[in-house]
């Protein structure tokens, strides 16, 4: 009888590295932007979504610094993007748990958990970071709170530019630990913007995940 296989040990989680020492490793940044992206993505015949500081700021028009734009998009429309953007000469790479593997016919996996960065080759700054998002059954998922399941519409709001971008309390609720300077930025001034009808949803929201959490009493 044969023994059984010995897994092999996952490698531990990479620390977030200075942004001289990630250029040095990874390479720059170039990104599109809400101006952009539309044109970029013209002809992807799935939904995706703007996400992260962009869509605070279209929301609430408090303006900020910009480091990317991020955008978001279903995980099980992951292949579709990628050989969206391969017939058009882009490269797409996985960014997973602190490392990056080329995403292309050799590594077809990812997790939902994962994102999708993109850039021309290698010798090219990035351009797009897409955080991936888990749907069931054709409804968003919340990747704070699994069980929670809305239609897109609902936590989705298209703007002026006829660009969907992910409203705001879904945004703020996504730097939940504030752990980087410019989430707490983003909280003290977006977080009095908020209508009665958002505030609740992010309480209430947030009192299911760590009812000692400071916003679960926003809306005391």
């Amino acid at each position: 009888m044969s023994a059984s296989p010995v897994p092999l040990p996952q490698p531990p989680s990479a620390r977030p590295l200075p942004p001289a020492e990630f250029a040095r490793w990874y390479g720059g940044w170039d990104p599109l932007t809400p101006e952009s992206i539309g044109e970029f993505l013209a002809g992807f015949d799935r939904p995706w979504w703007i996400i992260g500081g962009w869509a605070l700021e279209k929301s609430t028009g408090v303006s900020r610094g910009h480091e990317d734009l991020d955008i978001s998009i279903a995980h099980d429309d992951a292949e579709s993007l990628r050989l969206f953007l391969a017939e058009r000469g882009w490269t797409t790479w996985n960014a997973d748990d602190g490392w990056l593997r080329p995403f292309d016919g050799r590594f077809g996996e990812i997790r939902a958990e994962s994102g999708i960065w993109v850039r021309r080759d290698a010798t090219a700054p990035w351009i797009l970071d897409i955080p991936l998002t888990r749907f069931r059954a054709g409804r968003w998922t919340n990747k704070r709170l699994p069980e929670q399941e809305y239609d897109l519409d609902e936590v989705t709001w298209i703007d002026d530019d006829g660009l969907r971008y992910l409203n705001p309390e879904i945004v703020l609720l996504m730097k939940l630990a504030q752990v980087r300077e410019k989430d707490i930025v983003d909280a003290r001034a977006n977080l009095p913007l908020l209508n009665g009808r958002q505030r609740r949803w992010l309480s209430e929201t947030i009192a299911r995940i760590d009812p000692s959490h400071p916003w679960a009493a926003l809306s005391d």
